[in-house]
């Protein structure tokens, strides 16, 4: 933040914008250490020994993404309508920080247990190594030995991923050995461990469409409000981004009733501490993603049926006559698919994460944000490239899908659609919005969330929860 003060007060003007962007990308680095690490600490506050605490840890992370969406929204309205400076920024960081300081004697730590990496590494190369030997024959048994990587639990035994079983049978070379090689053998809970994290993969990798539809909230839903009527009284004009602060009221309401509504009414029903499981959470944000972009789709049609019925079509800064607040539905329905399958991410990855590797679960979860947010960043690229110049984007299209794994290209479909519209003369992303196709790029969202919402479910039906010996505790 200090660096981001610094342009717009002492640094020459011809110096301002490169120090601007280095700011960005020192910030942009300080929150990839800092969100995962964040999170990850404050669960780690609350003891699971314990049977209060262990209940209370589980509505956490509803009020943790509480404060995390309230925090957001207050700045949309503060930043963009008060127009509140780097400055004070920089003293609200500085304060924040003063406040953490505080509490440092009194919070609870753990210590550092070695590099996951290299447990991950360990696993995959002992089990190479011993691939042509079985329990059967050649095996003198399975190593039950307790990992330092292990934590304070004992994971039961599962069937999936059975390759790597391999890692923890004692073969002759084992047994006659002084002492355990960790590159050969390895202990059944650090087996159980990779497991759980390769079991999240599949999950990651499905809810990668869930965070392309959720960026449209800061992309396009803005974008429309901009060309809306936007008056509350004769003086005053609501910015467009400060609609999105209405979602933080409703995520504070939501959790509350999810939370001390919800919650005790399902687990009557189901006998699930939680009321019902997080992965099917995570299914019903899905489903209620789908919604909100169909809802934005129809909204977006009304709109362009009412610019084409008062002629604006070409005019694409002229102000049309609809009102913004058409624009909260599809808003407060994200909000609820927000609401629902991010936080069921956040204790997921927390939760089936082996220990040590907790933090790491945290930024994978984050990254799905973030690869959600560059898809969506490449949608709006590909456009002006288009737009501007066709040919020059239908070379860069051919040469980004040149590149092939397996069978699999690494091509992404959203650039795709929109040199293929480009190509018959009205792009769907188009710089006026009036003559663009938006309702059409939002219905091939919805489609494309509805065939990844089928391969979501078939893969949360496979999944195999963590399992503690003698505590089967989900």
């Amino acid at each position: 933040m200090v660096l981001l003060t610094l342009p717009v007060s002492v640094i020459p003007l011809h110096y301002r914008k490169p120090v601007f962007f280095i700011a960005l990308y020192v910030l942009a680095i300080g929150e990839g250490g800092h969100k995962p690490c964040v999170q990850t600490f404050a669960a780690d506050q609350f003891d699971e020994n314990d049977p209060q605490e262990k209940a209370a840890k589980s509505s956490f992370f509803n009020w943790w993404y509480v404060g995390i969406v309230t925090g957001a929204s207050v700045t949309i309205v503060v930043v963009i309508y008060l127009q509140v400076s780097s400055i004070e920024s920089c003293v609200s960081l500085a304060a924040a920080l003063g406040v953490f300081l505080a509490g440092i004697k009194r919070y609870r730590k753990q210590g550092p247990t070695g590099s996951p990496f290299t447990m991950l590494a360990q696993v995959f190369v002992a089990a190479a190594k011993k691939r042509r030997v079985s329990e059967t024959y050649g095996g003198r048994g399975i190593c039950y030995e307790d990992d330092k990587t292990s934590g304070s639990y004992n994971l039961a035994r599962t069937n999936q991923f059975r390759f790597l079983d391999k890692a923890m049978i004692i073969d002759n070379k084992d047994f006659l050995s002084n002492t355990k090689d960790p590159w050969r053998l390895c202990s059944m809970n650090q087996v159980e461990e990779v497991k759980l994290v390769l079991r999240l993969i599949p999950i990651w990798l499905a809810c990668l469409m869930l965070s392309a539809v959720l960026t449209q909230n800061n992309k396009f839903f803005t974008k429309q409000g901009n060309t809306m009527l936007r008056s509350i009284g004769p003086n005053f004009q609501v910015p467009p981004a400060a609609v999105q602060s209405l979602v933080g009221l409703e995520v504070l309401i939501l959790v509350s009733v999810y939370d001390q509504v919800f919650v005790p009414m399902a687990r009557k029903i189901t006998g699930h501490p939680r009321g019902i499981t997080m992965l099917q959470r995570i299914g019903a944000g899905l489903f209620v993603s789908i919604l909100s972009i169909v809802v934005a789709a129809l909204v977006e049609t009304d709109r362009v049926n009412t610019t084409s019925k008062h002629g604006l079509l070409d005019t694409p800064k002229a102000i049309v006559l609809m009102s913004i607040w058409w624009l909260v539905p599809q808003y407060m329905v994200m909000g609820l698919g927000d609401c629902l399958a991010v936080v069921g991410l956040q204790e997921l990855f927390y939760n089936q994460m082996p220990e040590a590797m907790r933090s790491i679960g945290a930024a994978a979860y984050i990254s799905i944000t973030g690869v959600g947010s560059f898809l969506n960043t490449a949608i709006i690229s590909w456009g002006n490239v288009s737009n501007a110049h066709p040919t020059l984007g239908r070379d860069l299209l051919r040469e980004a899908c040149s590149s092939h794994i397996g069978n699999f290209s690494v091509c992404p479909i959203f650039p795709t659609v929109q040199a293929i519209t480009s190509r018959h003369g009205n792009a769907w992303l188009g710089d006026n919005l009036n003559r663009a196709n938006l309702n059409y790029f939002y219905w091939v969202l919805a489609g494309l969330s509805g065939v990844n919402l089928c391969v979501y479910m078939w893969i949360a039906k496979r999944f195999v929860y963590k399992k503690v010996e003698n505590n089967n505790n989900r």
